[in-house]
């Protein structure tokens, strides 16, 4: 019989070993550097080449383009009252050029466009008949309607806010539709009718010289950018006459001036002095602190109104979603605005989830393709990156790029300037400043950037991006 050992329920069992929690004050904790969430690929900074500026400037030299009045009308609206900019008048091809200074003649003239609203399938315009007025979009969405090759009815192309077509009708008598325009949403459109111009043309002398001038010069000889041509002879034989010819360069070439983005780090010296292991407290604090400056330096390039890429990406290079969300469609059609030898799109991660939902509603399963050691997506070869920095709106809408990038390519470079003093990285500076009387060390952490879009073919847009949406 084995005897055993009864526990006495009212008294505690005596501790036989050293306790976790006191021996835990021999040991050395094992710590991870200082985390941030705010940090992110910044795939858009990889993905650029950085052109040293020097001197802080860098010039976009291009060939001679003509302006040809094809951009678009900002419109403002007071409650439901919807009226044009006056300024931007000068986007039509009649007025191109029109010099009013005091803007008497365009104001006048956009007082005198009417609204009118339109719901979804209402034709605005119709093929064959008679244009009469010049039609500006100032809210919403429409098609252009035309027979195809094979006699179905297509969409020729969209319209979104600021677009205008009829102009020829303000100075030509047989202007006629040749589609159809048709509401896809609920659109505001102002309208100018021929005999309204005409009116004021009749009281205005400055306006009418100007309109007589345009319709008496004919359009310099361009190719299909715009551009000053350049007459090549080809195809023929014998000793003909060969044309002379130049290539004719802009007079005033934009600049671009290196941004900045700074801020100062303070460290306190006991802190430096005394809790420097294991980790350097100030390279950390700085390191931290160099992070936020990238993550605000590719914001800037995203958004900025001066360099920015959505900001400064040409009109003609911006094209609308056919539905809403972002189809396979309107990627072929985002590519097409940059067929010449693309590199990459970006979009924001919400943006590539909901392209991903339209790919799964189709059975369309696109490969991923390495970058550098990382699987990312892809369209048509080209790597889909995810930017956080594009911004979504609070109905949900955002923009996806693609884009050309080099130097050699006429793409989109970056901007720095390397060799500054006390260079940490390139392109970004950390100077000491000083330790005031509350020995606070300071150092000024600046960064220099921009972003240059060489030509205009090298970053397309696709816009009113709808996120998020679920089919029953």
């Amino acid at each position: 019989m084995t005897d055993t050992v009864e526990s006495n329920p009212g008294v505690e069992n005596p501790q036989q070993s050293l306790a976790t929690a006191a021996a835990r004050n021999l040991a050395t904790t094992t710590k991870s550097v200082p985390q941030m969430q705010g940090i992110t690929s910044r795939w858009l900074l990889r993905v650029l080449p950085w052109v040293q500026a020097q001197g802080g400037v860098y010039r976009v030299n291009r060939r001679l383009s003509y302006s040809v009045g094809d951009g678009r009308i900002a419109a403002t609206n007071v409650g439901a009252n919807v009226q044009l900019v006056a300024p931007d008048l000068v986007e039509l091809p009649v007025l191109r050029g029109f010099d009013d200074e005091d803007l008497d003649v365009l104001s006048a003239l956009a007082d005198r466009f009417e609204q009118r609203e339109y719901a979804p399938g209402d034709v605005i315009a119709e093929f064959g008949h008679q244009a009469d007025a010049v039609y500006v979009l100032a809210h919403g969405k429409v098609n252009k309607l035309g027979t195809g090759e094979y006699g179905d009815q297509t969409v020729l192309g969209t319209l979104v806010d600021g677009d205008f077509f009829g102009d020829d009708a303000l100075v030509q008598d047989q202007s006629i539709f040749e589609w159809t325009a048709k509401a896809v949403t609920p659109s505001t459109i102002l309208t100018l009718s021929r005999r309204a111009f005409q009116e004021l043309l009749d009281q205005s002398d400055e306006l009418r010289a100007h309109v007589e001038s345009y319709l008496a010069n004919p359009v310099k000889p361009q190719n299909a950018h715009g551009e000053a041509a350049i007459d090549v002879a080809s195809g023929h034989d014998g000793e003909p006459d060969l044309p002379g010819t130049f290539v004719d360069y802009e007079l005033r070439p934009r600049e671009y001036e290196l941004s900045v983005a700074q801020t100062v780090l303070r460290v306190h010296t006991r802190v430096a002095d005394l809790y420097n292991q294991p980790m350097n407290q100030t390279e950390q604090q700085l390191r931290l602190t160099i992070e936020a400056l990238r993550e605000r330096q590719e914001h800037e390039i995203v958004n900025n109104r001066e360099f920015g890429l959505l900001c400064n990406a040409d009109l003609k290079q911006r094209i609308p979603t056919r539905s809403g969300p972002p189809t396979p469609d309107d990627m072929d059609e985002l590519l097409a605005t940059v067929w010449k030898d693309p590199t990459c799109i970006v979009a924001h991660p919400r943006a590539i989830a909901a392209f991903g939902q339209e790919c799964n509603k189709r059975g369309i399963y696109p490969a991923s393709v390495d970058i550098n050691g990382h699987q990312v997506p892809s369209w048509r070869g080209l790597p889909i990156l995810p930017c956080n920095k594009i911004p979504v709106t609070k109905t949900r809408t955002t923009q996806i790029m693609a884009m050309r990038v080099g130097e050699q390519n006429q793409g989109v470079i970056g901007l720095h300037q390397t060799g500054l003093p006390d260079e940490y990285q390139p392109g970004l500076s950390v100077r000491f400043m000083n330790i005031n009387e509350k020995a606070i060390i300071s150092y000024l952490v600046s960064a220099y950037y921009s972003a240059a879009i060489l030509v205009p073919d090298a970053l397309g847009v696709l816009e009113n991006v709808e996120l998020g949406r679920t089919d029953d």
